[in-house]
């Protein structure tokens, strides 16, 4: 079996998933090679072994989507994959336009494009999608919700639904005081929130919802892991002495453990990685009810209201305030994670549609 695994994202989960499916399908004695921009799922994927092929493409379309186009197609002619999977919607945009149905083709969005459009843009994602349906053989879903979106915008292919999993054998319950030794954080109540500093992530609304947080336990505090286009704005408007705006880092293990609670502010989402990272660490989870929220989190913790900020400061506060709560709820998370979002399963799951795909199409 020789798959192409193509992606614009490569950082977050996105390109956790890639690195993923990239490395457990080499393990599978398939050929697998991936075209994505450099950065540092590149990185990690020649760390490991797999080929990597430069496709310097930026994140939405635009004047350079012709050119970013032609030069994928000559790397797809060249590798002359047997099944080629496009991840998330601007591979998906140029993938399905170079290969036209002419090899089998997975797209897996990861969140749809028009989920996150508005206006006009967002007429034109759904409609591009509906067009693009034909040349699509197998459709990826990471949850239900986003199924059910798919199917609502007019997109009919075949499709599953595959969740989005993780490791838990590497992610797993630690000392919560070590590791807010290792981060030279206090021994205080403490929420975490891990993600990209942009409006779709949605930590204004958590800065929003803070200090209604502190009212309740004074004592507690809030590290944000990641950085973004909203970084310098959000933190002019809502800086604190409690907040601690930590910037990126790619070793986000020891700050689930350091935390009493994981928050998933988010306005949209696929599904998240973040809060199966974070029951798989043994922590329970406060997060808005959008897309594969609730699929996920089950009762691991609190799933409120999208856009509910009360809500939101109300459910943080109650499991900072009581332990024993958040514990329960972590035990809980780690047992979904081990059984229900494992990595492993994924990887199978996604193997078992390729070969099946490929072979009905040989």
């Amino acid at each position: 079996m020789k798959v192409v695994h193509v992606t614009q994202p490569v950082t977050a989960g996105v390109a956790a998933v890639v690195l993923e499916l990239a490395v457990a399908q080499r393990g599978l004695g398939w050929s697998v090679d991936v075209v994505c921009p450099p950065g540092w799922l590149a990185d990690r994927l020649r760390d490991a072994g797999v080929d990597v092929h430069d496709w310097p493409a930026s994140r939405s379309p635009g004047p350079r989507t012709v050119a970013e186009t032609l030069r994928l197609r000559k790397i797809v002619d060249r590798l002359d994959p047997d099944a080629v999977h496009l991840h998330s919607s601007k591979a998906g945009l140029a993938g399905r336009l170079v290969l036209r149905g002419r090899r089998p083709t997975v797209f897996q969005p990861h969140l749809w494009s028009f989920q996150t459009a508005h206006g006009l843009l967002r007429h034109a994602s759904a409609l591009w999608e509906r067009l693009a349906d034909r040349w699509t053989h197998q459709l990826v879903c990471v949850s239900d919700d986003e199924l059910v979106a798919g199917r609502r915008n007019g997109i009919r292919t075949t499709a599953e639904v595959v969740c989005n999993g993780v490791d838990t054998t590497v992610l797993r319950p630690r000392s919560r005081v070590a590791a807010r030794r290792r981060l030279g954080l206090p021994d205080v109540p403490t929420a975490v929130c891990v993600g990209r500093l942009a409006p779709l992530k949605g930590q204004d609304q958590l800065l929003e919802a803070w200090p209604t947080v502190l009212a309740a336990v004074p004592e507690a505090r809030l590290v944000l892991v990641g950085d973004g286009p909203m970084r310098d704005r959000w933190r002019a408007a809502g800086d604190h002495e409690s907040v601690r705006w930590w910037g990126h880092d790619t070793a986000v293990a020891d700050f689930y453990t350091a935390a009493d609670v994981v928050v998933l502010p988010s306005r949209a989402e696929g599904m998240a990685l973040v809060p199966l990272e974070a029951m798989a660490s043994g922590r329970t989870v406060v997060a808005f009810d959008v897309g594969g929220v609730r699929q996920s989190v089950g009762d691991a913790g609190a799933v409120v209201e999208a856009g509910n900020v009360p809500a939101l400061a109300a459910a943080i506060a109650a499991r900072l305030a009581d332990p024993v709560l958040a514990a329960d709820e972590g035990l809980t998370g780690r047992r979904r994670a081990e059984v229900l979002f494992d990595s492993g399963r994924v990887a199978d799951q996604i193997a078992t549609l390729v070969d099946k795909l490929v072979g009905g199409n040989r």
